[in-house]
């Protein structure tokens, strides 16, 4: 599973909406010092607050702290189907052009008419997954909130 932590700022009957903090990793890297997307992470451009919506059958309030999570194989073929079926219709739609012989602009308008004929199919896909609990991000457990006792003088 992959995990995120979040709080809860809505509750549905077996769902809630979490809200979470979209971090990049420039931190980790080794070009963060030149990097100009290390310098947005640096001045705080790139924090943006995500609402997720989670399946949960926990019983939790609002503000709770929770764990988040989706399967990695979930996450691996939907990357694929979003980022790589695409592509592939642009070349597609390119080669086939190339195949024909066409000029030049017919293999540009046939390349971008392969990407958004596959872009609008994984379109369609993924909107009839949405209901499906298989697909859903989940609750994996809630955070507890630890209160700091006062430390009295001795």
């Amino acid at each position: 599973m992959i995990e995120e932590s979040g709080r809860v700022v809505s509750i549905e009957e077996g769902a809630v909406w979490v809200e979470t903090l979209r971090r990049s990793t420039c931190s980790a890297c080794s070009a963060n010092a030149g990097c100009g997307q290390g310098l947005m992470e640096k001045l705080g451009v790139g924090q943006r607050r995500g609402y997720v919506r989670a399946l949960t059958d926990l019983q939790l309030a609002v503000g709770d702290g929770v764990v988040i999570g989706i399967r990695e194989d979930l996450l691996l073929r939907s990357s694929l189907q979003v980022y790589l079926l695409p592509l592939l219709g642009l070349f597609a739609g390119a080669m086939l052009a190339q195949w024909l012989a066409l000029p030049e602009a017919f293999v540009i308008l046939l390349a971008l008419g392969g990407f958004f004929a596959v872009w609008w199919r994984v379109r369609g896909c993924s909107r009839r997954g949405v209901d499906d609990p298989a697909m859903q991000p989940v609750v994996l457990r809630a955070q507890l909130a630890v209160c700091a006792m006062p430390v009295e003088d001795r």
